[in-house]
């Protein structure tokens, strides 16, 4: 059997089992949908086709997981003005997977939420460390060692010493007159 839904203003034509990518739709991995946009329902030679909607008619699909597309660059040019403008976009997409097509007028079953039990934030040292006696029996609170501020040691480079006696650039020598004859 298949179905022809309508959503994210586009068609797809679907079938159970079927996972399909379609525009954004709210709902966590797990969750369970359905389309009431159905457009055509058949099985085989025999279709139904609603207008615009067949009654009755939904189909069911489970959430996979949320997901975003390839990244389309968008970029314009005018000619001779030196005018260029790149932009890109990436959409954001639902992967769905489709359980069921139904055709008498049933609303999918919604599935339970499987609840991860939550971790707890681990506590401080301070915070855990039971109250101590001292010598003279009152108790009082063991505090956690301060942290030391580690102070960044700044690397002395000595620039290597230059050289006190550099060599001189010889003197020129005065050009040589002409003899005239």
């Amino acid at each position: 059997m298949f179905a022809v839904i309508k959503t994210g203003g586009k068609q797809y034509k679907v079938a159970k089992d079927d996972v399909i990518v379609i525009e954004k739709l709210e709902g966590e991995a797990g969750e369970v949908l359905s389309f009431d946009s159905v457009l055509m329902v058949g099985e085989g030679a025999e279709t139904k086709a609603g207008a615009p909607f067949v009654e009755g008619a939904s189909v069911a699909a489970e959430v996979v997981e949320q997901t975003r597309g390839d990244k389309v660059l968008i970029f314009k040019k005018k000619r001779r003005k030196n005018h260029r403008r790149t932009n890109g976009h990436r959409q954001d997409l639902t992967v769905v997977k489709i359980t069921d097509i139904l055709t008498d007028g049933k609303k999918a079953a919604a599935k339970a939420k499987k609840a991860a039990p939550k971790k707890e934030a681990p506590k401080d040292d301070a915070e855990a460390a039971p109250a101590a006696a001292d010598s003279d029996g009152a108790k009082t609170e063991k505090k956690a060692p301060a942290k030391k501020a580690t102070a960044k040691k700044a690397a002395a480079k000595k620039a290597p010493a230059k050289k006190a006696a550099a060599k001189k650039a010889p003197a020129k020598k005065a050009a040589a007159k002409k003899k005239d004859d």
